[in-house]
């Protein structure tokens, strides 16, 4: 499964490769203990609904800065947070967000993702 996003109505690859946090587990885990050199993919986390507060994140127990979107229930994205540095004890959305997609540091420049472009995945 990849990420795109939606730019003046075409897809641009963000990356190819993701994984869903499609389990309590795997949302609690999340990136936690996981080395840089193998994070190359996009994890999705799909939250159970709409929140700024719902959708916070930590970077306890990381070991390396990373990339952070937030979108709406319509994969709007609301919030992009570049270099997120590990050990960060609160980053929470400027607006409500129904996806979080936590992937490399760098990605959100290199690709220019911005707030109110459109993200893709299955």
């Amino acid at each position: 499964m990849a990420v795109f996003v939606i730019r003046k109505g075409k897809k641009q690859l963000v990356l190819e490769k993701s994984m869903i946090a499609d389990s309590s587990f795997k949302r609690f885990k999340g990136l936690m203990l996981e080395s840089k050199e193998n994070f190359d993919y996009a994890l999705v986390f799909p939250l159970d609904f709409e929140s700024r507060y719902g959708a916070s994140i930590h970077m306890m127990f990381m070991n390396f800065p990373i990339d952070v979107l937030f979108l709406n229930s319509r994969k709007e994205i609301v919030d992009v947070v570049e270099s997120l540095k590990p050990w960060t004890l609160n980053c929470t959305p400027k607006k409500p967000a129904k996806y979080i997609i936590e992937m490399p540091a760098g990605i959100a420049r290199k690709k220019k993702i911005k707030v109110g472009e459109k993200a893709v995945f299955n």
